[in-house]
């Protein structure tokens, strides 16, 4: 019950944002001086060195978490190759550039991680399953 409870509400948040999006496509301004502009994308950069460095060590010692880690700084790595692209400017080229040979491929290696769960938890699981069994 609680597993389809949380699914209906992720599926109704997601539907209530689709009109949400005309309404800011209609809205926003195209330019924005934003505050604290610097201060932004270096915490951002933070953020995904701080799940690199995170998804390397959980990976080395194949750590159940691993996947979550790798997953979200896939996300991280996502997010920040589509804003860099976006708001470039006339730098667009080199966003783009950084984008495809940085960013993007770093993303997907994430994902591979986080689709390919270390053999190690799973060897740890099988071997708990088997204690359980004979005891």
């Amino acid at each position: 019950m609680r597993k389809n409870l949380v699914s209906r509400l992720l599926l109704a948040a997601g539907l209530a944002l689709v009109p949400w999006l005309a309404v800011l496509w209609t809205t926003l301004p195209d330019i924005y001086p934003a505050r604290h502009w610097r201060a932004a994308w270096v915490g951002f950069d933070a953020l995904e060195i701080a799940g690199l460095l995170t998804s390397a060590v959980l990976v080395r010692r194949s750590d159940r978490r691993a996947p979550l880690a790798s997953i979200a700084t896939a996300v991280l790595l996502l997010v920040d190759a589509w804003f860099d692209v976006m708001t470039a400017g006339h730098d667009v080229v080199i966003s783009l550039a950084l984008a495809c040979a940085l960013e993007l491929p770093l993303a997907a290696l994430c994902a591979v991680v986080a689709l390919r769960p270390p053999a190690v938890a799973s060897v740890r699981a099988t071997a708990v399953q088997r204690v359980a069994v004979h005891v």
